[in-house]
């Protein structure tokens, strides 16, 4: 099922790790002081603070990943921001709303290690079973898998192809998926995204690796994951810190 003229067609989205010392006083800032900040901000419609589960690789040996070292590497966090459209982040840009804050926040931000960021464009998305009872509404799910990757120019059509006609429709037909986001990217590494949102880490897991076996990423058979470049450590799974689960 897809819905007609989402609200929230821009996404900015960063990649980090952080340090152990200091890593409390930087989270209680972040989702106390920063979040709710960005959240006044013409345009910015939510905001959402991930702890990625761990190394998730994906498709096994098949998963190739970058190895330019201007991308970062960071991974065990992830900070969703979704807007109207991509051009909320144009003016001003993520990176000068971090400049401009003030000296204890420009040292919070000065913590994240291994950054990496993208602003991108919502193509398309499939609103899965678990949407209509879902309360959060706009706000990304509870438990969700982010792939971040580039593709041959020659494999980018079917690999379209793939998400729409079989993958997408795969997720999306399962009990616990709220739905998927398909992005493009207007600025960061990565030109493709892909934003698996489920319900709870107990549906993921019975869900995800169901719908993926019965929806090769290709046309007929043929899988393009192998030619897909990842950012470092992805894709990832990861459950949401912020705003808190309820329970």
């Amino acid at each position: 099922r897809r819905p007609a003229g989402p609200r929230d067609r821009g996404l900015w989205a960063t990649w980090y790790d952080l340090p152990a010392e200091g890593r409390e006083a930087y989270v209680n800032w972040l989702h106390g002081s920063y979040l709710p900040a960005l959240l006044k901000r013409p345009g910015y419609l939510w905001a959402a603070h991930y702890a990625s589960r761990e190394r998730e690789g994906g498709g096994g040996t098949q998963i190739q990943h970058t190895t330019d070292p201007k991308v970062g590497t960071g991974y065990h966090y992830i900070l969703l921001v979704g807007a109207t459209d991509a051009d909320v982040f144009g003016n001003p840009t993520p990176s000068a709303i971090n400049a401009a804050l003030p000296d204890a926040g420009r040292q919070m931000v000065a913590m994240r290690v291994g950054e990496r960021v993208n602003i991108l464009t919502e193509t398309g998305r499939c609103e899965g079973g678990a949407a209509a009872s879902y309360d959060g509404r706009m706000v990304a799910a509870p438990c969700i898998q982010i792939g971040s990757f580039n593709c041959p120019v020659e494999y980018e059509e079917e690999m379209h192809a793939g998400y729409v006609a079989s993958r997408m429709p795969a997720h999306c037909a399962t009990a616990s998926c709220v739905r998927i986001r398909k992005l493009n990217s207007v600025a960061g590494w990565a030109k493709h995204v892909i934003l698996y949102e489920y319900t709870s880490l107990n549906g993921f897991n019975r869900d995800y690796g169901a719908a993926n076996s019965k929806s090769p990423l290709g046309v007929g058979g043929h899988s393009i994951v192998p030619y897909l470049v990842h950012a470092p450590s992805g894709p990832n799974s990861a459950l949401r810190l912020w705003p808190p689960v309820k329970s």
